[in-house]
């Protein structure tokens, strides 16, 4: 037996988020990138430089390492970018508050900086060891009192965050261990970073959503203008079609441009309630919940990116509606005319039928005519008296029954050269 080549790709993948466990205190930076393909090459070789040469998770998109004594990393490759963690420990609260005062964490910063990408979230986050710890530290770190969140989660671990970016470029997250196992409290922090992150990825799509509105708008105009243009017939049809495709054309432009955006933003939002229902968090009277924060703020934004596909899908419906509509006007002008062209050919072979009848007609006389000449011809040879009567007599006698049988010999021959079926 052999491995599966991909066998060892998807364990991996189970793997592929798992965060080491986290001492108390901890200082945690993360971001997450949007990085293009030509830079993923770039990225990789200065992540492998600072890698461990065995990686515990044993996926190609997961790296591990260390960039100095105090300070280590976990790197992950995502379908849109990448998530870059460093975990400073020990560390003290004036390093978190100024982390140039810490050397190893700033060298460490530095060296993130300097990675390729666009940042989509850069958050620091301070784990203390309990509720005084962290409200210790919240008297000396200017988080937005009015906005400021805070829920319990997995029983007893509580979070503080306004979500706002600080001028340093980084939001702020803090968290109070309260005695939490230590496995337990690295998973709930990385939930929580996971929620946040989804949360920006998804909320990329908003904008977009927001942009295509107007041509959307412009959209619904021309197809109402071209519903009632076609109601009345006040345009050529070929006209009104040739216009329909170009709408067609333009809904399903707009459609391409926004999908992808739109429907990894639904996927990320539903990672969203999902790690949101997985937190489990409790409200902190006095203070806005989680809960609250992310339904009132997230989820009217996911509803909107929704109207917007649903919108798109309706546009394109009802165009092509309008289009098979147009098109069955058309094949039915087009057959009434095949019919009329074909009552008219009608005619006309009926036409042709009976001149033909006529002219046949009139030629079995004109070759009877020439027949009874030649006969009274050749009745001029015969002595005079010898038939009985005079030739007009026996010429005259024989006109009727001559031009009877010269139809009825046209009327054989034809019926040998063309068929039963000519008449």
């Amino acid at each position: 037996m052999q491995d599966h080549e991909l066998r060892r790709r998807a364990v991996g993948e189970m793997h592929l988020r798992r965060w080491p466990l986290l001492p108390v205190p901890c200082h945690i930076v993360q971001w997450v990138l949007a990085v293009d393909e030509a830079e993923r090459a770039e990225e990789l070789a200065a992540i492998e430089a600072r890698a461990l040469e065995h990686d515990p998770v044993g996926n190609p998109s997961h790296r591990e390492g260390r960039i100095s004594p105090t300070v280590a990393f976990t790197w992950e490759r995502q379908s849109e970018g990448s998530s870059l963690t460093l975990f400073a420990a020990p560390c003290t609260e004036d390093s978190f508050l100024d982390p140039a005062s810490d050397g190893e964490l700033a060298a460490a910063l530095g060296w993130a900086r300097g990675l390729p990408g666009q940042i989509v979230r850069s958050t620091r986050v301070w784990v203390g060891e309990d509720n005084a710890a962290v409200e210790r530290l919240l008297e000396r770190h200017p988080l937005n009192r009015d906005e400021l969140v805070s829920s319990v989660i997995a029983g007893g671990i509580r979070m503080w965050s306004d979500f706002r970016i600080m001028p340093d470029g980084f939001g702020r997250l803090l968290v109070a261990a309260n005695g939490a196992d230590p496995r337990d409290l690295a998973r709930q922090i990385q939930r929580l970073q996971e929620l946040g992150n989804y949360r920006n990825k998804a909320l990329l799509g908003l904008p977009v959503a927001r942009e295509c509105w107007p041509q959307l708008d412009r959209a619904e105009a021309r197809l109402r203008d071209l519903a009632d243009r076609i109601a009345n017939s006040t345009t050529r049809d070929d006209s009104l079609m040739r216009e329909l495709s170009a709408l067609a054309l333009d809904v399903a432009s707009v459609s391409t441009a926004v999908s992808f955006r739109m429907d990894a933003t639904l996927a990320y939002g539903q990672i969203v309630e999902e790690r949101l229902e997985q937190l489990d968090s409790h409200p902190v009277a006095g203070f806005a919940s989680l809960t609250d924060f992310t339904q009132r703020r997230f989820r009217p934004a996911m509803n909107t990116c929704r109207a917007t596909m649903a919108r798109i899908e309706r546009l394109a419906a009802r165009t092509q509606q309008l289009a098979s509509l147009l098109r069955a006007r058309i094949s039915t002008h087009i057959e009434n005319q095949n019919g009329e062209l074909l009552r008219k050919m009608e005619r006309s072979s009926s036409m042709q039928a009976r001149l033909q009848q006529l002219v046949e007609g009139l030629s079995a006389v004109a070759l009877s005519y020439y027949l009874l000449g030649l006969l009274k011809y050749a009745l001029y040879a015969l002595p005079h008296g010898s038939l009985g009567m005079t030739e007009e007599r026996l010429v005259g006698l024989l006109v009727l029954p001559m031009v009877v049988g010269v139809w009825m010999t046209m009327h054989v021959l034809k019926k040998r050269l063309l068929g039963p079926d000519s008449h």
